[in-house]
């Protein structure tokens, strides 16, 4: 074997590395980890909205459960005051009979206002529970993002060593295989789905696994060893190995 089929051998360890290591990058970017991370994230996105929404309507309910109360002890101090006087009996017999019709009416508003604060009350607290299940429901859901992410790091971590390993021989490999060849072997491999050279094996194309005719084997059989083969199919560099049945 000549330092020229050496090379070209070298070539298919090269293609290997390559190989493994656009594996490893699809399986960076198809992590299953990362479908259901999306989903929980967008769901997380809506509830956030909806805690924001609930929230505000739950400290509007609040200011008018503040405002009900504070109109329900409005009445009671001045009904308060009208006791006093009516017990403590200073006036006239019309004042008294007054102040009593006023104890009367305030009775009746208060009264009124009791059933408008308890009404209001009783939102607040559905307005309350709705708040406290979606902070629950946003406690569950973040538990299961972090968990998730803390998978996806670690799966990342895992391929990323692998790739730096498998990587680790690629720039000898280049040097090995030389600058010329390595550059049509990355333009072949751009343009042919990551594969810019395969082993003739079997008298089959590593590339296209399309057995080739006898005329194209008889040209091979009769091409130099120093020579770069391509496949008249698939134009990938065609390397040829013990196997090639040739």
């Amino acid at each position: 074997m000549n330092a020229e089929s050496a090379r070209q051998l070298r070539l298919l360890d090269l293609q290997a590395i390559d190989t493994r290591l656009d594996q490893i990058a699809h399986a960076r970017v198809h992590l299953p980890q990362l479908a259901e991370l999306a989903d929980l994230e967008n769901k997380a996105r809506l509830i956030d909205d909806q805690l924001v929404r609930s929230r505000t309507e739950l400290d509007d309910i609040q200011r008018e459960v503040a405002k009900a109360e504070a109109d329900v002890q409005l009445v009671r101090d001045r009904a308060a005051r009208d006791q006093a006087r009516l017990d403590a009996g200073t006036g006239t017999a019309k004042d008294l009979q007054a102040i009593q019709h006023e104890l009367g009416s305030l009775a009746r508003r208060q009264a009124e206002l009791e059933d408008l604060e308890l009404e209001v009350m009783e939102r607040a607290e559905s307005a309350e529970s709705d708040v406290a299940e979606l902070e629950r429901g946003r406690g569950e859901l973040t538990a299961r993002i972090d968990a998730l992410r803390a998978a996806r790091d670690e799966a990342l971590a895992r391929l990323d060593a692998e790739a730096a390993d498998v990587g680790a021989p690629r720039s000898a490999a280049v040097d090995e295989v030389g600058a010329d060849l390595v550059a049509l072997y990355e333009k072949i491999r751009a343009s042919s789905g990551g594969t810019g050279a395969a082993a003739l094996r079997q008298r089959r194309c590593g590339g296209c696994q399309l057995e080739l005719n006898p005329v194209e084997l008889q040209r091979l059989r009769l091409a130099p060893e120093d020579e770069v083969l391509r496949c008249e199919e698939c134009r990938r560099i065609l390397v040829r190995t013990p196997e090639s049945g040739l």
